[in-house]
């Protein structure tokens, strides 16, 4: 990779598609458009691309503004992993694939291209101080809604049981990489919710909304044995009241508070 690249804005007033037209022909390189802005990036001088678009501009008598930039090449991956931090939650410590792990936590490995399930999110993290508080070795788990995979991956690292589901067959197949990523396994998967269970399990997490929660709570429930755990997850604040009102017959093991995020334990007595 080259030192440094070459930026050509070129930010005509009228006529836009006529200056994209000829920017394209004038350049094999990838071209940004942005809210009427061209934008060229190139490892190469742009300078006679700039000097062919100034006498078009001319020619047809229409303003543009144009600036041609020398520009440090940043290594965007690079930049991207330094990005990304390990978290460490109660016994659990999460970490890009690129960092070392601790040998005294449950390692688990997740590359994320958001924050959201990689454990930063206030959801997923007080969901895994829940598993490692309230899910027992050997349990039969249920994921609803897995996304990443990453409550399922804390869950197996305690050698449980899981199966796992999610209405999008792409979160399933992500799960299933970032489950080989950590050398565990899931028994069961399927594409939809906890209606198609078709056993009862020890615990059951779901990390969705609330609107989501309150619609699916008697599957959730009829999911669980008896004096089994329910985790539910992804709730602002504002919602609690409503999603607490549907698993009212459960007793209520402990509400974490994080920010403006609401997760809540449950017990099936």
């Amino acid at each position: 990779m080259s030192e440094y690249y070459f930026e050509l804005t070129i930010n005509p007033n009228k006529n836009y598609e006529l200056f994209l037209d000829l920017l394209t022909s004038l350049t094999n390189n990838a071209i940004e458009e942005l809210d009427g802005t061209l934008i060229a990036r190139s490892e190469e001088d742009l300078s006679d691309v700039k000097e062919g678009i100034v006498q078009f501009a001319n020619a047809l008598n229409i303003e543009c503004k144009i600036t041609h930039e020398k520009k440090e090449n940043i290594d965007w991956i690079k930049q991207y992993q330094q990005s990304v931090k390990s978290v460490e939650i109660g016994n659990f410590y999460i970490r890009p694939s690129w960092e070392e792990k601790k040998d005294d936590k449950i390692d688990i490995i997740i590359d994320p291209a958001l924050s959201f399930g990689s454990g930063h999110h206030e959801t997923t993290s007080s969901c895994i101080e829940a598993i490692d508080k309230y899910v027992n070795e050997n349990s039969n788990v249920l994921d609803v809604g897995t996304g990443s995979g990453i409550l399922a991956i804390a869950a197996a690292k305690k050698n449980c049981i899981v199966d796992i589901c999610d209405t999008d067959d792409v979160c399933i197949k992500d799960t299933a990489s970032n489950f080989e990523l950590n050398e565990v396994n899931f028994k069961n998967s399927w594409i939809g919710s906890a209606n198609k269970a078709v056993k009862k399990y020890d615990v059951v997490i779901a990390n969705i909304v609330a609107d989501v929660l309150a619609m699916i709570s008697k599957d959730l429930k009829n999911s669980l044995n008896d004096n089994g755990i329910l985790i539910i997850s992804g709730i602002l604040d504002k919602h609690i009241d409503r999603v607490l009102n549907k698993f009212k017959d459960l007793e209520q093991l402990e509400l974490i508070h994080k920010n403006e995020w609401v997760t809540v334990v449950f017990k099936n007595n």
